[in-house]
């Protein structure tokens, strides 16, 4: 099975052009919603706990994600050490239910898999793709889209902050996808990308 990841800056359509390629027949890794699983394993709940406090925990007693994020992606060494704490406890588990997901696809007969995560780069998991696909989209597009999902500017900033650089990531990639325009375009791209992974 081919595994292809996808790069690209905080909202450029990544999530989108991922669920482009499940329609055409491809398996989805997406770390997202991984993390949302990782994140209520008891291990990870306690460690939690004990680092940042029950105020992070909403009345169910599970992880608040917005709390957290309030924390972790806060500008400034602060937030760089408890991000990389976070990272520390939880990329493992990501990892392991990832590996899982990917043997469980294989076995199916999938021949190619798409993996969706933020982090690509910066937790190795570039390592697992056959390919790289970069998802351009200008700032202010991406900023807009970011607003719209209720961040907010500076929540924008600190978060593309916390990632590898647009340049790095493009230069790490085997292919570009632009999805600046009408999303015909971006569709037909998509099309033709995964004509060329079948042949």
């Amino acid at each position: 099975m081919q595994i292809i990841g996808l790069l690209g800056g905080v909202a450029s359509g990544k999530s989108m052009i991922a669920q482009q390629f499940a329609k055409l027949g491809a398996g989805l890794l997406d770390t997202d919603c991984t993390g949302h699983e990782v994140l209520r394993l008891p291990h990870i709940e306690a460690a939690a706990r004990e680092r940042w406090g029950n105020s992070i925990f909403d009345a169910d007693g599970r992880i608040n994600r917005t709390q957290l994020a309030h924390i972790v992606f806060v500008s400034g060494p602060e937030g760089t050490q408890e991000r990389k704490y976070l990272e520390q406890i939880t990329h493992p588990e990501i990892t392991r239910l990832m590996r899982l997901q990917a043997e469980s696809l294989a076995a199916k007969g999938v021949k190619v898999a798409v993996l969706d995560a933020a982090l690509l780069l910066e937790a190795g998991w570039n390592d697992w793709c056959d390919k790289l696909v970069f998802v351009d989209s200008p700032r202010e597009t991406r900023l807009t889209r970011a607003m719209a999902r209720g961040w907010s500017k500076e929540e924008f900033a600190a978060r593309e902050g916390a990632q590898e650089s647009l340049e790095l990531k493009r230069q790490r990639a085997d292919v570009i996808i632009d999805n600046s325009g009408p999303s015909e375009r971006t569709q037909a791209q998509v099309e033709q990308f995964w004509t060329s992974l079948l042949r």
